[in-house]
């Protein structure tokens, strides 16, 4: 399913160990960006569903692309005062968001080919099965949850 929420259970582990440093946006947005590319697939009923943006080549540009964007949005003094964000962390969480994405994907689908166009093939299909998989991202969603939730709990005694 394109544009699954199972990719950003990571995307808030990650944001819950350094939220500071991992941009959870931006490891939505790469995640979203990514997706796009298969909804637009299946949609038009091309094959492979999971192609460019699906491959590390793919999802270093949709990495790139976005912290450009962010990079050129903060020249407006209108909307960088209205932010908190900074570009590290908008291009680390989007970093993470493109290659976790590809990862995680790999696992799950068959017609990936992650390294192309430098190599043919998906080693990582079926690595772990996909309620595993799942499982996976959920359990680490919550966990996530559950830290962010008591920071807040925690600030909001101080």
């Amino acid at each position: 399913m394109p544009i699954t929420p199972f990719h950003f259970g990571p995307g808030g582990a990650l944001h819950a160990i350094a939220p500071r440093h991992i941009s959870f946006l931006a490891f939505c947005a790469a995640n979203v960006v990514i997706d796009a590319e298969s909804l637009y697939n299946l949609v038009h009923r091309r094959e492979p569903v999971h192609a460019f943006l699906h491959t590390y080549v793919g999802a270093t540009l949709v990495w790139l692309g976005l912290a450009v964007l962010f990079w050129l949005a903060m020249r407006w003094p209108w909307l960088a005062r209205r932010t908190q964000l900074s570009l590290r962390p908008v291009a680390l969480g989007a970093l993470l968001g493109a290659y976790s994405h590809v990862l995680l994907d790999s696992v799950m689908h068959h017609d990936i080919q992650p390294l192309a166009p430098f190599a043919a093939g998906n080693a990582l299909q079926g690595l772990v099965s996909l309620s595993a998989l799942h499982l996976g991202c959920v359990g680490l969603g919550l966990a996530a949850l559950a830290v962010m939730t008591v920071r807040w709990l925690l600030a909001e005694k101080s």
